[in-house]
């Protein structure tokens, strides 16, 4: 099979530009991703390629063009609508919460709204309080709403590809600071199904789960627990919502022990809901209570220093683990 190695921006470009060309219906719609080439050039060329009707530039007005792009999708287009950061999703989710989540219901069925909201979730290098939350938890107490973190390129371009088929709305998360991860991924067209987590190394004495850009550090913590003789198995859920809660059951069952790690703050977090279902699907098969690494409950400080230690880090997810183990 013919591989490449691409930035996770290159796998997310392909995604979208290969279903441009499949489908006519699907255009490009935000803030600088036309002229600019797009805040992180995950769009660079695509008006080039496919002209301004496709890829359409915005005014800093997240609440109309996000109006704009479900009433679209309403009448059968399938827009994917770019926010430069998700951060700015606040200011149009009245559309997104009380339009894009909610139509299929409140019509009976009489409308779908097949759109992609995507951009980068989360912290950023030094880009403090007011650019640094994690959305997954508050978009994820929303019914009707499909949420994906991918943690590399090779996921990233394969489920962006599937969402953009949905006729669902679909919240794709990424990670500014990995736009620039680098992985060998097929040349050929293929998918990744939505609502299946991978398991990315198998263990056999505690279950590590996490999504997103914290994967990285789950398996550099997991190495690092290997040569001690711990064997970790990581589990990268790459869809949150839906929840594939078998995958993490049937390893938990067999491991025994679990530790959870999210960007995101610990009180009502995506942790919080799996550790529940853990605790109603596998608690007879316990060990030990369940381990929480967390963003502290605290907003995102601008010091590098600070900024660290607010985050969760490799030293701190080991040490969940070693608590879990004793």
């Amino acid at each position: 099979m013919s591989t490449q190695v691409v930035e996770m921006r290159e796998a997310l470009r392909q995604a979208m530009d290969e279903e441009m060309q499949r489908d006519p219906a699907v255009f490009i719609i935000g803030e600088e991703v036309a002229e600019y080439n797009g805040a992180y050039k995950v769009t660079k060329g695509m008006l080039e390629k496919w002209g301004p009707n496709r890829v359409i530039d915005t005014p800093i007005a997240e609440l109309g063009f996000a109006g704009l792009a479900i009433g679209a999708a309403m009448t059968g287009l399938r827009p994917i609508v770019e926010f430069m950061s998700f951060n700015f999703s606040f200011v149009g989710c009245d559309q997104i919460i009380s339009n894009a989540i909610k139509m299929h219901y409140m019509s009976g069925g009489r409308y779908s709204v097949p759109i992609v909201f995507r951009g980068p979730n989360g912290a950023a290098a030094q880009v403090s309080s007011q650019h640094s939350h994690c959305v997954e938890a508050i978009y994820g107490n929303l019914p009707g709403l499909i949420i994906i973190a991918p943690s590399n390129p090779y996921d990233a371009k394969g489920l962006l590809k599937s969402a953009i088929r949905s006729n669902n709305p679909v919240l794709f998360l990424e990670s500014e600071l990995s736009y620039g991860d680098k992985m060998e991924i097929p040349t050929t067209e293929y998918l990744v199904p939505i609502g299946k987590a991978r398991i990315v190394r198998e263990g056999t004495h505690l279950t590590l789960i996490s999504h997103s850009r914290m994967v990285n550090l789950c398996q550099a913590a997991a190495e690092e627990m290997a040569k001690k003789g711990v064997s970790v198995e990581l589990i990268d859920l790459r869809t949150i919502k839906p929840l594939d809660i078998t995958t993490i059951a049937e390893s938990v069952r067999k491991t025994h022990r679990c530790v959870l790690v999210e960007e995101g703050h610990v009180f009502t977090g995506i942790s919080a809901e799996i550790g529940f279902q853990i605790m109603e699907h596998c608690l007879d098969y316990l060990d030990a209570p369940i381990k929480r690494v967390a963003q502290r409950e605290t907003p995102m400080p601008y010091s590098k220093v600070l900024e660290k230690e607010t985050m969760p880090t490799k030293e701190r997810i080991i040490d969940a683990i070693n608590e879990v183990l004793r």
